[in-house]
Order: structure tokens, then sequence, then C-alpha cells
């Protein structure tokens, strides 16, 4: 047990700290300041002031008077340090010096003071210190560096000179100096004794680490009379080199010239090496135990002596230095070399003298608080329920004080006990902080919430919100059509709830323990979905709660890239009629040459069909799907035809496609993808002519190449970064394919139209823009003449976002008769707020050689067309066009009647 005058006893003890007397408000001294590093406005020309430092402390030294204080900042400082100005009593000039983690950091070549009086010199890193002729001088937190010379020298008669929380080595005192003070240091032996005091008589050595090797740790010689050695921890230890002449070291000498007067007590001794140590040599006996000379002189009465071990010095837990000093010690100061001030661990017995417990040594003994957190029993509950919050800190010591604040805006709580109880008066989310605190004022604090509920029955509820991708990373993915159920936002539950279960509505569950969190689901189709949340509380009660989610692909912008072949069966077999074939799109790092984003929604493909075996068309669509009944691409026995396709993603990064009939080699190139919150947006546009060869430049011949501006004119913008084009061939004289690429540099191993002899030819290509605003086109052989008519860009600054669909039939004239020469049917069916809408337009059963031209509904029909129809042939066309009201309109040119199919595949809304 601590009894209760220890700190009594300890202040009693205590002298006035580091010597400089408390001064009033009045008596603030004004400050110099020394800065050397770049940037400080320095130089030693100038007032010293905090604006314009100087940039040596020589210089501020030449200049500091009475009172004064001079603030070093960090920096480098390669001056020999000389200080021969002095203070007045209670007016010292004082030279602090800023440092690092409680450490000195700031070095100097040297520190010398001579005839100086009146000075505290505090946090330098100086090689020597040299004290002369001195007197009221205060070192303080130095740590030197002297190799082989003395650390720290005083002498030449100097007075009242204190070297403080410092460490040193080979300090020698000497000269005549008197009452010289050396308190909370660690000193080393070099050379010699890590102390020595000669014809220094008053030498106090107080709370001090003696680190020795083969000389004594503390040697009091010559007219040293009236000295004091208290407190010390003197640890010997042997290093490999053998001593000088072999004889054990004494941790403390005192010569018969200086025993009178001096005192020794509360010392601990650890023996480097069992039986190296001899512990005295007092007025030129040897003492082997503490006992032996207190029988002889009567000191050291509560020196301890023990064998060799490092917890012994370091303090740790445990250890006799621990709460065992002499609190009324001549020179006690009180705080150690780190600054904490003298603590009393509750765990040790106070074995100090009159049951003081400073610890011995220049390491005060802390506590180690350093985090604290706290517990809150039943932190879920209706308010009037009484809740206990309890703090957990890492402090070895205990007897902490606990202050709680509970968060409500009520007075907090100080106590010291581990817990404290509290009744909510009201609901809230309250933050409850608890602050633990240290008998020297060490504090750590730590915070949890807590749920003050309003009294009812459990009520289920759940918000719903789309999860979108934030980025176009590879790595990590959003897949689409995945939503977020949080039960939490919408649930009144006045007590804790233990049992949550979901039901997705699409045959899949989740179920947790805890209420603690928001559901994420990816579904595999769009549509409406019942989804159900059932709750239980800690209490037993259960509540259901239902609700039908409508599940729709986000809007998304365009991510142009330079196309690029992702399949193509030629190399390993043909597709067959009867099943679905899987496709894998470049989805994250899926195709390593090629990695995407890892979320996109919806890709864009140039789909090609070739060698088929009979007549058949081709279905895509995304998988995880039914297979819709809607058709991509057309083709005739053994020909070739292409279409573009824009198709949402499946779940697991695939889409699928399935012959209709007979077998057929398919192709398939990757040219972008649409994904939320990146990409760019679209605007669509009345078609615009860009390149027809029949009037410009000629035919396209056999491998020629073809560049053509398509940003900065036209009405699109110079910085496009796509365009959606309808690319027709007609003339052509021989079956060939032609590539539209970014960069005429590096044109792409794909395809975007494959014309043929006799037949005009039309495909959408959704192109990217080349650095220069170009775009190039190649035909592999030939000759043939393209006729490229722009219908919309996406920019920075575009209008509108696509938004996926699965593949939904709009139109289908089979079922509502046949197109007249020259007639127009309304399409209706898209969103009545697009402002466009991606079809792919079918023409089937035609009888003459004409076109279709697809426009919004209500407006002028542009002179471009869309898809280009032959007699007994079904052509399809991907197709972009604007929408209006929800509607588009197809006219039939007056080349024959049509069947027209329309299949919906996306439409575009205000960004």
């Amino acid at each position: 047990m601590r009894p209760t005058r220890a700190t009594v006893l300890l202040t009693a003890g205590l002298v006035t700290f580091l010597g400089t007397p408390a001064a009033t408000a009045a008596e603030t001294p004004s400050t110099l300041y020394v800065n050397s590093r770049e940037g400080s406005n320095c130089t030693d020309s100038g007032p010293g002031s905090q604006a314009v430092p100087y940039c040596t402390i020589s210089a501020a030294a030449k200049v500091a008077g009475p009172g004064q204080t001079v603030k070093i900042g960090m920096g480098v400082y390669p001056e020999a340090l000389d200080l021969d100005r002095s203070g007045t009593p209670g007016k010292p000039i004082v030279f602090d010096a800023e440092l690092a983690d409680r450490q000195p950091a700031i070095s100097v070549k040297s520190l010398t003071v001579n005839g100086a009086s009146h000075l505290v010199v505090r946090g330098l890193r100086p090689n020597t210190v040299r004290v002369s002729g001195s007197a009221d001088i205060e070192l303080d937190r130095l740590r030197t560096s002297g190799g082989h010379v003395p650390g720290v020298v005083i002498g030449g008669a100097s007075t009242d000179v204190r070297l403080t929380r410092s460490h040193a080595t080979d300090v020698r005192i000497e000269g005549g100096s008197q009452r010289t003070l050396l308190g909370r240091n660690e000193l080393v032996g070099v050379d010699g004794p890590p102390v020595a005091a000669q014809d220094a008589p008053g030498t106090v050595i107080t709370n001090n680490r003696l680190v020795n090797d083969c000389f004594a740790s503390a040697s009091v010689t010559g007219t040293s009379t009236g000295s004091a050695l208290f407190n010390n921890v003197v640890y010997a230890y042997r290093m490999t080199r053998p001593c000088p002449d072999g004889a054990p070291v004494t941790g403390i000498e005192v010569a018969p010239s200086a025993a009178s007067g001096t005192r020794a007590d509360s010392n601990l001794l650890v023996d480097g090496e069992t039986s190296w140590l001899t512990a005295y040599k007092w007025a030129g006996t040897t003492y082997e135990t503490a006992a032996a000379l207190k029988a002889a002189t009567g000191q050291g009465e509560h020196d301890i002596l023990v064998p060799s071990a490092m917890w012994v010095v370091d303090g740790n837990d445990g250890s006799p230095i621990i709460d065992s000093g002499d609190p009324t010690a001549p020179g006690v100061l009180p705080t150690d070399e780190r600054d904490f001030p003298t603590a009393d661990d509750p765990r040790q017995p106070n074995t100090g003298k009159n049951g003081g417990y400073i610890d011995r040594g220049n390491r005060e003994t802390q506590d180690s608080l350093s985090t604290a957190s706290v517990e809150i029993e039943e932190n879920w509950a209706p308010v009037g329920t009484t809740v206990t919050a309890k703090a957990i800190t890492d402090s070895r010591w205990g007897g902490l004080t606990y202050t709680y604040d509970f968060g409500d805006g009520t007075a907090p709580v100080t106590t010291k006990d581990r817990t404290a109880q509290h009744v909510y008066a009201k609901p809230c989310e309250c933050t409850v902080k608890v602050t633990a605190v240290t008998g020297v004022g060490v504090r750590a604090t730590g915070e949890t919430t807590t749920r003050a509920t309003a009294p009812g029955p459990l009520t289920a509820g759940f918000t719903t919100q789309a999860v979108l991708p934030t980025s176009d990373n590879p790595i990590g993915y959003t897949r689409p059509l995945t939503y977020e159920f949080d039960p939490r936002p919408a649930t009144a539950a006045p007590w804790p709830v233990q049992r949550v279960d979901v039901d997705f509505g699409d045959g899949t569950y989740a179920h947790s323990d805890h209420m603690d969190r928001a559901y994420a689901h990816t579904y595999a189709q769009p549509g409406d979905y019942k989804v159900t949340f059932t709750l239980g509380d800690k209490k037993g009660a259960v509540n259901t709660v239902s609700r039908n989610v409508r599940v729709d692909y986000a809007p998304s912008g365009y991510a142009a890239v330079e196309p690029f072949r992702v399949l193509d069966t030629r190399e390993g077999g043909s597709l067959q009629a009867g099943s679905a074939t899987p496709i894998t799109l470049p989805v994250g790092i899926a195709d390593p040459k090629h990695p995407q984003s890892g979320s996109m929604a919806a890709v864009v493909l140039n789909v090609t069909v070739t060698d088929a075996s009979e007549d058949t068309h081709l279905s895509v669509w995304p998988s995880g799907q039914p297979r819709p009944i809607t058709s991509n691409v057309n083709v005739k026995a053994g020909g070739t035809a292409s279409n573009t396709v824009t198709v949402p993603v499946g779940a697991d990064g695939k889409i699928l496609a399935q012959l209709n009939a007979g077998k057929a080699a398919l192709i398939v190139d990757f040219v972008g993808y649409y994904q939320p919150n990146i990409g760019r947006r679209f605007t669509p546009q009345t078609p615009t002519r860009v390149l027809d060869t029949r009037t410009t430049g000629g035919k396209l011949g056999g491998g020629q190449t073809r560049t053509v501006k398509v940003a900065g004119v036209n009405g699109i913008p110079a910085d496009a970064t796509a365009v959606a084009f309808n690319l027709t061939s007609t003339g052509t004289t021989q079956n060939t394919h032609v590539i539209a690429y970014p960069d005429p540099a590096k044109r792409t191993a794909t395809s975007n139209l494959n014309p043929e002899p006799g037949v005009d030819k039309s495909n959408q290509a959704i192109v990217p823009v080349g650095a220069d605003g170009t775009v190039t086109f190649y035909n592999n052989a030939g000759a043939t003449d393209l006729i490229l008519d722009a219908v919309g860009y996406y920019a920075k600054d575009g209008k509108a976002l696509f938004t996926p669909v699965v593949p939904t039939r709009l139109a289908d004239t089979r079922t509502t008769g046949k197109m007249a020469p020259g007639a127009t049917t309304t399409v209706a069916g898209i969103p009545a707020n697009a402002l466009g809408a991606v079809v792919n337009i079918t023409a089937t059963d035609t009888v003459g050689a004409g076109f279709l031209t697809a426009h919004a509904d209500g407006t002028a029909r542009p002179e471009a067309s869309s898809l280009n129809t032959r007699p007994g042939v079904t052509v399809p066309n991907h197709v972009t066009t604007p929408a209006a009201g929800g509607r588009i309109a197809i006219w039939n040119s007056w080349g024959g009647s049509n069947h027209v199919i329309a299949d919906l595949l996306g439409y575009f809304t205000q960004g």
C-alpha cells in the first residue's frame, strides 16, 4: 500500500526545478530567434526576430542579455559556441534549442562557458562541454560525443553548475569547483570513470545512471569533501578488451581526503559479472556489500546490490529501482531525462525513505497508457434503459481516473471506477467517449457509438439503391444490375436485431445475425423483383416487409477503344445451331493484352458471320438471360454479313451468341463499351454526309487507305472521342472488307463492312477519333465506293447517356402488313424522355432494291439512308437515330415493298 504522506515527503525533497526561479508575467523575458534552415530569411546582422532570425547561435550569444531567451530552431550549426555573457539572479540568459521527440537534436562543435554567470543552456548536442570560472550555470538535456576526451569538464573554481537530464561521457569536476550538481543523467565511462570529482567540494551526484567498464563508476577524490551520492544506478559491464590492471571495477570510490562530510545512500549497484564488481572503496577500504559499508561508515544503509540483469537497469516490471529511492536526497529533480514526472507504481511497494516512491537512476518508470476504448452493455436499447459503459486501456498500473461523456448533452461523469451508468432520456445515435488519465496526467481517449431507441414494436423496412462503379480500374469491378438493400435506415428496432433474412426475389437469399450492413446483390437480368426482409430482435419479436423493386441498367457514358478482335472461330471451329456459344469479353484483365474496365455495363461489337451452311440469322444477348426473339446478323448460305451489335454484359462478364439454323464461322471485334460514371456523352444529329467517294476522290482501291477529317467539321466538336457513322459500300468490284480506325499508322486487325459486287451494303460503325481529328478507311481488295454519314458523336460536353436494354422487339410488320414504297411506319415503345435510340432494323421479303431511313417521329426526314434493301435478301443494320416522344419513324424508299423489324438495344437520355 502507498502511504498517504508519500507525496508530501517527495515534494519536500525536490529542489527548485533546474534552478530557475519562477517569474511573474511582468518579468517574462523577450526572445531572440536563431534558425538556419533554408527559407528562414536568417541573417546575423538582423534583429534576431522570428521573421528575421539569426543564422548562427554565436550571433545571438553576442547580444543576449539578462532575462532574454534565445530560441534555437532546427538547422545546421557547425560552430564552436563560446558563451561569456552573464545574466543576473532571477534573470538568466537562456539558450533553448528545439527538441526532437524529447531528445536533443541540434549539433554544435563544442560548448564553452567561460567567466559567465546565470546562464541556462538546454537541448544542444556539442561534442564537448567546458565550463570554467563561472557561476549559476544550468546545462540541461545535452548530449555529448567527446570520443576519447572527457565529454564534460567543469573547473576553474566554478560554482553552482548543474548538469541535468543529459547524456555525457567521462564527466570531470575539478579545479576547486563547488556545489556542482549532476542529476538525472546517463553518464558513460570511456577512458575513465563516468564521473570523477577531484578537488570539488560539495559535489552532488543524484539519480544518475552510471555505466562503466574498467574504472570506478563514481570517483570522489582530492578535497571533494561534503559530497553526496544518492539514488544512482551503477552498472558495471565488461568489454572484450581487458582492463589495464586487471583489477575489479569499483562501484563507488571516495578517497580518504574526500570522505569528510561525504554521504551515500539509496544507490543500486549492478554487477556486470558475478564477483567482478568491488562495490565500494571508501576512505581507502574496500567493501563488498552495503551492509559492510554501513557497519563501518554509516553510509549505504539503503543501497542495493544485484547481479547482472538488464531488466533491473531498464526499470522493467518488478525491478528494485522502482519506487525505492530517497525523495529527500540532495539534488532531487521533479522530472526525469525525458521530462516525465515522478510517478508511483501502485503494483510496487514504496520502499523509499519514509515511504517515498521516487525511482533510482535517471529514468522514472511510467505507466504505459497509450490507448483507451469503451464498451457499452446494452448499447442498443429503448430510452429509459440503464446502460453501463466500461473503459478498457493498456495501462499496466491501473488506478486511473475516467471521465465518461455519454454524448447526449448531459454533464460528463468522472470516476475512479472503470464503469459508469447512464439513462438516456430521448432517442439518439450517441457517441460515448471515455478519457483515462494517469496520476501524472498522461491521458488516452476512446469512443464508441450507442443507440438509444424509441420504445415500440419491431417494424422492418429497407432502402434500395443501384450500386454503380466509380472508376474504370481493370482490377476489381461492379457488375451491372447490382443493387444494395439496407434495412438500417428504414427499420424501427427498439432492441438489437439478431436475425436478418433477405429474399432477393430471384431465388437467392442472404442471412446475418446482426443488422449491421447493407446487402448487395447482382441480378442476372432486368425486371421487377419482390424483395423481402424478415427481422428478429433480442426480445424475440419478428417482423417482415416486402416490396417490389424495379431492376434496370443505369445510364452510361461511352469509352472508345482502339478496336481489336476477341473471337474468330475460323481458327478453331464454327458455330452450330441449337446451342448458345459463350463469348468472353475483355472485362477487367480477362484479355491480358487488352485490359479494360472491370465494370463495363454494355459493349459495342462488330459481329461478322461467314461461311454459313444455309440461310440463317444470329442472335446475341447477355449471358445468364433467356434467348430473346430478336436477331442481329442475317446471312445467306455461303455469304458473309456483318453488323454492329450493342449488348449488355452478363453478370459473369460474357455474352451469348446462337445461330438460328445451320452452322457458320463467327468473328467478333471489340469496339468500345458503356459504363456509368465514366466515358463520354452522346449527341445525336441529323445524318450528315462526311464522305462520298463517288463525287470526291474516287473509288478506294485494294490495299489503299483514305483519311477523312471528322472532328471539328460538320457540327462535330474538335474534342469528340468517337463518331457514329452509317458506312455504305457501292460499286464494289470484288468481295472485300473495309476497316475504319483512328491512327493511320496503326491499322487494326478488325473489320467494319463486307462489300460485295453488285450489292449496296451498309453497317453502322462507332469509330474512335484519331489525335488529329481524323478517321482512316482501308479497303482490302478490289475497289469500292464508300459513303459515310455521321449520325452522332461522343464528347465531354455531349448531351446524353446511354441506357442498355435486353434486346426487345418493338415492331414487326409481318404481323401488321407490309410497308409499301414511300410509306412510313411509326415505332413506339421507347421511353418518352429518350433523345435517341439504338435500334437493330431488319428489312426482309423485299421486292425491289431501295433503302430505309430512320428519324425522330414528327421531324423532317433526312436524305441519308439507314439501311439498304435488296430483293430476296434479309438485311439488318445497327441504327442510332434521334427519337421524340418515345417514337421513331421508318420510311421505305420507292424501290419496293418491305417487311420491317425493329429491335430496341438501348436509348439515350439527357445526361
